[in-house]
Parts: structure tokens; sequence; C-alpha cells
């Protein structure tokens, strides 16, 4: 039974990473749709998934797979250095606040 419940979260994060990524690439002039903000999030999702099966759930891990991420987002959106920064640093702060706001695990049952 945990095991549904990690898909079910897993695929309610992703969805919920892919529109904010959408919606803030958005706001800051980028054209690529949707597809571009799932494939921005379900990389984040993998990268961290890799550093945190390698090093484990860390504040090393946070950085190097945040940096990573990075990256990757400056790379798929083709954007410059500070526009890719200021990006991820609003989609981070979006995405911590909606993580404190939304609970991530299912309740007692």
């Amino acid at each position: 039974m945990a095991g549904i419940w990690t898909i079910i979260v897993f695929v309610i994060s992703l969805v919920i990473s892919t529109v904010i990524i959408y919606f803030i690439t958005k706001v800051f002039g980028e054209r690529e749709g949707i597809k571009y903000a799932f494939l921005a999030a379900i990389s984040g999702s993998m990268i961290y998934g890799i550093f945190n099966n390698l090093i484990g759930n860390n504040i090393i891990t946070s950085i190097i797979g945040g940096a990573l991420w990075f990256f990757v987002l400056k790379i798929i959106y083709t954007m410059k250095w500070l526009k890719a920064l200021l990006i991820t640093f609003i989609i981070w702060i979006v995405t911590s606040l909606i993580g404190i706001l939304i609970p991530t695990l299912p309740g007692p049952l």
C-alpha cells in the first residue's frame, strides 16, 4: 500500500512543480509551453533522486541538485545566466512555500 502512495505523491508533486515552472517562466517572458515545464520538473526530480540515493538526504544533496537543476533549466529554456538564476530562485521559493502549505503525505487513514 505504501508503494501506491509514493507513486500518487510523486505524480501530484510533479504536476504541481510543472504548473509552477510553467507560470513562473511565462511571467519572465519565456515562450515555451507546458512540455518544457514538464521536462524541467521531471529533470529536477531525477537529478534530486539520483543525488539523494548517492549522497543521502542532506544539505549537500540540495545544493548539488539545485545547482545541476539550474543548469538544466538554463539549457531547456535557452536563457541567459542571470535570468535562469532568478527564475530558479523564484521557483525554489514558490515550491518551498507550496510544500509548507500543502501536505506532502497522506494523513491518518
